[in-house]
């Protein structure tokens, strides 16, 4: 039993056919996770007992003859800042390592309620601050498809999972490209869904305005199932769309492009972008305009002004949204102090990382008296005018694609000495978050050394369903999404 080609689909035959039992499933998982993650360093915590007692639960009901949920017996993984109750949840962060959550973010428990069965909880750059997964506190994820190269981050830990046959659904959060990137990076379908379409309740916030939940999957249809089970109003969350959210994400899947029109921003194709993925976008244009897609370049003159107005904006929440482990409240509390400043300033200084503690000084300088109105406000007024510059594209195109990441995997520790360099890996993705418009990352193929290489497409608010239908075509047009990489115990 291949455990590491299955998808959820798959899986659910499987149990149909009774070809095999949940519990024989999980344990596969477990004991691959087990046998592999040591090299990869996927996973912070894993639910090995609770999983297998979930997993023997479930195959009672089967055999009552019970009807299982959406996701029924699948296992899955979740990422380390989103709150699981009774599991720790630490943000792979010092300042939250004994953190054990009271309660079910609502995503968790809509996972649990589908029937989903939580295997562990993924690895990620601390409080989802970096793009490489070398931030956390714990361990340095590596990327299934050479250990040498970084996941992707922040939800590297999820990504990697994903690929290397870990679990067939993970679950990641995106702050401004967190999902997308780490799946280019590994070879997953990533997708971040319109902000307001997932509740945020449970998630723990490093920007509040910016941050979404998503899945990982092997193939979009994996994903639109996963998405069916996401969406949904959610009183705990003010943030959620207040209208009836449809989750028929599967009927329009094999409808096919023709007749679509897609915009391919040329600020995206130029300077700085590798010269294989800029193949890769030109084949990749190629195969849309072969399935009936009406392909257009056109400017979308956004690209570096909305990193600077991404990182202005997320640090400012972000010094806003961390003032609260001090401590006193919450968190890792300092043994060495004498006076309540004292405290407050060891505990900060132990107990964030690095990447942390320099967003967060960031945050609180452009949030100052005498530099608000010269950072934080120019970039909220411009973070309306990219609005408007993307309600103007898509009243042209149905779809716009573009690149993920302008440069492929890069080796552990090549980065981590050039936050600036780390920053402007994220220069095709941070736009959709400023915005809140959907988009998807999915596989187009693989570099000469093997690396995985993806594209994005990007829909208008609550386009979901188009943009599910676009990667479909190409996903089976290019027929890449069942491989898989080879993994072998003590590389």
């Amino acid at each position: 039993m291949h455990i590491e080609h299955m998808t959820i689909e798959e899986i659910k035959q499987g149990y149909q056919e009774k070809k095999f039992t949940v519990t024989e499933i999980v344990k596969s998982y477990i004991d691959r996770i087990k046998k592999l993650d040591g090299q990869m360093n996927a996973f912070i915590h894993l639910c090995e007992e609770s999983a297998l007692k979930e997993a023997k639960e479930m195959d009672e009901r089967i055999k009552r003859g019970e009807i299982l949920g959406i996701l029924g017996g699948i296992p899955i993984a979740i990422k380390d800042n989103i709150c699981t109750r009774g599991i720790k949840t630490t943000c792979a962060s010092k300042m939250l390592q004994h953190f054990i959550p009271p309660y079910d973010a609502t995503v968790v428990k809509k996972l649990k309620d589908a029937g989903a069965i939580i295997l562990g909880k993924t690895n990620m750059d601390e409080f989802a601050m970096g793009s490489s997964t070398e931030n956390s506190a714990f361990k340095i994820t590596k990327n299934p498809w050479d250990l040498r190269k970084v996941p992707g981050g922040s939800s590297g830990g999820s990504a990697a999972a994903l690929s290397a046959g870990f679990a067939p659904l993970t679950i990641g959060s995106d702050t401004g490209g967190s999902i997308r990137q780490p799946a280019a990076f590994c070879g997953n379908v990533g997708l971040k869904p319109t902000y307001g379409l997932v509740s945020r309740y449970g998630l723990i916030a490093f920007a509040s305005s910016l941050d979404q939940i998503g899945p990982f999957t092997k193939t979009v249809r994996d994903a639109a199932i996963s998405l069916s089970v996401l969406v949904g109003n959610d009183p705990l969350d003010g943030t959620i769309v207040q209208k009836k959210i449809e989750n028929d994400y599967l009927s329009h899947l094999d409808k096919g492009i023709k007749g679509l029109k897609i915009g391919v921003p040329k600020e995206f194709l130029g300077e700085g972008l590798d010269k294989e993925i800029h193949e890769h976008m030109k084949k990749t244009m190629k195969h849309l305009e072969d399935l009936g897609a009406i392909i257009e370049e056109f400017s979308l003159p956004i690209t570096d002004t909305g990193l600077s107005a991404y990182y202005i904006i997320s640090s400012a929440e972000a010094s806003s949204n961390l003032a609260r482990y001090d401590g006193v409240r919450y968190g890792y509390r300092t043994e060495k102090f004498q006076t309540i400043d004292e405290l407050m300033i060891n505990s900060r200084s132990e107990g964030f990382g690095e990447e942390v503690k320099r967003r967060i000084m960031l945050g609180t300088f452009v949030l100052s008296s005498g530099y608000y109105d010269a950072y934080y406000k120019k970039a909220m007024l411009f973070r309306k005018k990219i609005s408007n510059i993307f309600k103007e594209a898509f009243e042209k195109y149905d779809v716009i694609l573009s690149p993920i990441s302008s440069i492929l995997p890069f080796n552990i520790g090549e980065k981590s000495k050039n936050p600036l360099q780390m920053y402007l890996s994220d220069i095709y993705t941070v736009n959709m978050n400023i915005v809140g418009v959907p988009a998807i990352s999915i596989p187009c193929g693989f570099s000469r050394s093997k690396l995985p290489i993806g594209v994005q497409f990007i829909g208008d608010h609550y386009t979901e369903k188009k943009l599910l239908q676009v990667a479909f075509a190409l996903e089976q047009a290019l027929g890449i999404y069942k491989e898989v990489p080879v993994m072998k115990e003590g590389e």
